[in-house]
C-alpha cells in the first residue's frame, strides 16, 4: 500500500539557511544562493532517469546545474568501489566510507556551486545514507550527529516504488542484483532476490522514518517517467518561483 503521508515542498531563502547539526566551518550560509534539490529512490525506482531529464530541462531553461550522487567523490569513491567489491566491509566501515564520500562532495561541489548560485541536482542526500545505517542497527543519534554537516535542502523528492517492481526493473537493466542493495550482508535470505525484496522493504520502512522527521515529498514512483517528471518539473518551477 502507497504511503499516504505527503508534505509541502519546504523552500527557504539563502538568508535562511541552516545546517542540519553543527555544520562545517568558514560556510556563510546566507551566501549560499543557489538551491539543493534532492531525488530519492531505491535502485529501480528511476531516480537517475529523473535526474538527468531534470538536468536537461533545467540547463535548456537557462539554469546552471550541478549534478552529485553517491560515490562521486574524488577522495574516496574508487576505494570504496574496491572495498565494495570483497562483500566483506563492517556496517560501521561502510557507514563512515559513505560518510566520507558525502563530506568530500559537500564541501568541494556543493558549497561551492550553491555560492555561485548553481542549482544542485542531488542524485540521494544523507537519506539513503541513513536509512541503510538504520537498517543495520547503526543508531539513530549517532548518524544525525555524522550528518550534521549537512545543509537542509530547498526541496527532497522521494520516489516510492514497491519492492517487487523494484527487482523486476533492476533486473531488466542489469540483469542481475547489487550484493549490498540485496541487503546480502544482513543474512536477511540465503537467495539474493528474496533478501533483495526483504531488504527493500526495509528500507522504505526506513524511509517512512525519516520522512516523519525531515518532511520530505513522497512522489508515486510507479507511474509512467513522463507523469514523474511533468509533476517534478511543476513543483520544482514553483520552488523556483518562490511560489512553495
Amino acid at each position: 500500500m502507497k504511503s499516504a503521508v505527503k508534505s509541502r515542498v519546504v523552500v527557504p531563502q539563502a538568508s535562511n539557511r541552516r545546517f542540519y547539526g553543527h555544520g562545517i566551518s568558514g560556510v556563510d550560509l546566507p551566501t549560499l544562493t543557489g538551491k539543493i534539490i534532492v531525488v530519492e529512490g531505491g535502485d529501480g525506482s528511476g531516480r537517475s532517469t529523473q535526474i538527468t531529464q531534470l538536468v536537461d530541462w533545467l540547463e535548456g531553461t537557462g539554469h546552471a546545474t550541478v549534478r552529485v550522487g553517491l560515490k562521486h567523490s574524488a577522495l574516496v569513491s574508487e576505494e570504496l568501489e574496491k572495498a565494495q567489491q570483497g562483500n566483506i566491509l563492517s556496517h560501521t566501515t561502510l557507514s563512515l566510507f559513505y560518510a566520507t564520500d558525502f563530506a568530500d562532495q559537500f564541501e568541494n561541489t556543493i558549497v561551492p556551486a550553491l555560492k555561485a548560485g548553481f542549482i544542485v541536482l542531488c542524485d540521494r542526500y544523507i537519506y539513503t545514507l541513513m536509512g541503510r545505517d538504520m537498517v543495520r542497527g547503526m543508531d539513530e543519534a549517532w548518524l544525525k550527529n555524522l550528518y550534521g554537516i549537512a545543509i537542509e535542502p530547498d526541496a527532497v523528492f522521494y520516489l516510492e516504488v514497491q519492492p517487487d517492481q523494484l527487482v523486476q526493473r533492476t533486473l531488466a537493466k542489469y540483469a542481475g542484483l547489487d550484493y549490498w542493495e540485496s541487503g546480502m550482508d544482513l543474512g536477511l535470505s540465503r537467495d539474493m532476490y528474496d533478501s533483495f525484496l526483504k531488504y527493500q522493504a526495509l528500507m522504505q520502512k526506513a524511509f517512512k522514518r525519516l520522512q516523519s522527521i525531515y518532511r520530505f515529498t513522497v512522489i508515486d514512483g510507479d507511474r509512467p517517467v513522463e507523469a514523474i517528471n511533468a509533476e517534478l518539473q511543476k513543483k520544482i518551477t514553483a520552488l523556483l518561483a518562490g511560489k512553495s
